[in-house]
């Protein structure tokens, strides 16, 4: 029992460690031959301004080309597990994901209407119109569930409607008006990708993820008592109404940010929350920060095999998540059926 207890104390350090020598690592891959201790270099260098010992170009291809993806990989990854244990708790749905409120195909849209139409070209940029176009899916969504009885199953079907219509969207906008480069370029990033991450990319999601890490971990208590259900849920004390919209509009923001700057990731939200709980258990104190750190290792490794395994092209990050995260969500599925028999 004392060894199930420390486990946790023992995951969060190990799992902090895992992710430092994870983002260290994936600074290494690629066609310049840097190692994890020029990462640590360039970095302490630009935090203090002292001599990396390396080259103004090696200083450049580490700061500004792969560290800033490695961090918004493990932020992003962070973020859409974060997402997917909120959610499944929430609407008590085990497969539910951060793209299940339409926000991705929303954000989809909005993208889409920027680099195909042009609209708003001139104040918005890619990641502006598929950030408005999340917001505007989700509220939608909310409206509608609202609207029938704001009950979790009607919420869901909300989202499953207004995720079709806006994939509708997104096929008949990318069908009418792009062309052969502009079809391939908004495939790439609805297909998620990384490739030209920028700090300011990093410090948008790491904040907007940060300060939804600190509410998901403040409403722990209120997450554990949703997994009863929302009359169990009132009986203890919870405002069940003004928490569910609450931990619905920090979601959505959530996944809003990270789709507008990575493009549609899938599996992540889904598989990794079902992976921690298997190591920590349901309780969601412990369950919110071991999510977030096995999605943030997660990704950056499978952002690096992506851009290793067909090399030197880059196979699009969501495609990578995908064919990974479908054979250890059907393990999940194997194990849970296993321990109810």
């Amino acid at each position: 029992m004392s060894a199930v207890l420390a486990r946790p104390w023992v995951l969060g350090p190990a799992g902090l460690v895992l992710l430092a020598v994870s983002v260290a690592a994936a600074t290494t891959v690629g066609p310049s031959t840097l190692g994890p201790t020029d990462a640590y270099a360039v970095a302490w260098s630009r935090l203090t301004g002292a001599e990396s010992g390396l080259s103004v170009l090696q200083e450049a291809i580490v700061w500004d080309l792969r560290l800033p993806r490695a961090v918004l990989a493990a932020v992003c990854g962070a973020g859409l597990a974060l997402v997917g244990v909120v959610l499944q708790s929430l609407l008590r749905n085990p497969l539910a994901d951060p793209y299940l409120l339409g926000v991705s195909s929303g954000a989809s849209t909005g993208a889409v209407l920027v680099v195909v139409l042009g609209i708003g070209a001139g104040a918005l940029g890619l990641a502006s119109g598929a950030f408005l176009g999340a917001v505007v899916a989700f509220g939608l969504v909310l409206a509608l569930g609202l609207l029938a009885d704001g009950t979790p199953d009607r919420i869901v079907l909300a989202g499953v409607a207004v995720t079709q219509l806006f994939t509708a969207l997104t096929s008949f906008v990318v069908y009418v008006g792009a062309d052969a480069e502009q079809t391939r370029g908004v495939l790439f990033w609805l297909l998620g990708s990384l490739a030209g991450s920028t700090w300011t990319d990093v410090v948008l999601c790491g904040v907007v993820v940060g300060l939804g890490a600190v509410l998901c971990g403040l409403a722990a208590g209120s997450m554990d008592a949703f997994m009863f259900g929302q009359d169990a849920a009132a009986t203890l004390g919870v405002p069940v109404a003004a928490v569910r919209v609450v931990l619905l509009v920090v979601t959505a923001l959530m996944t809003a940010v990270v789709v507008s700057t990575s493009g549609a990731i899938g599996f992540v939200g889904l598989v990794l929350p079902h992976v921690a709980r298997g190591l920590v258990g349901v309780g969601h104190r412990v369950l919110v920060p071991t999510a977030a750190v096995l999605g943030a290792v997660f990704l950056v490794w499978v952002d690096t095999a992506a851009r290793l395994v067909i090399a030197p092209q880059e196979l699009p990050v969501g495609v990578a998540t995908a064919l990974v995260g479908v054979p250890a969500f059907v393990v999940v599925l194997l194990r849970r059926r296993r321990g109810r028999a």
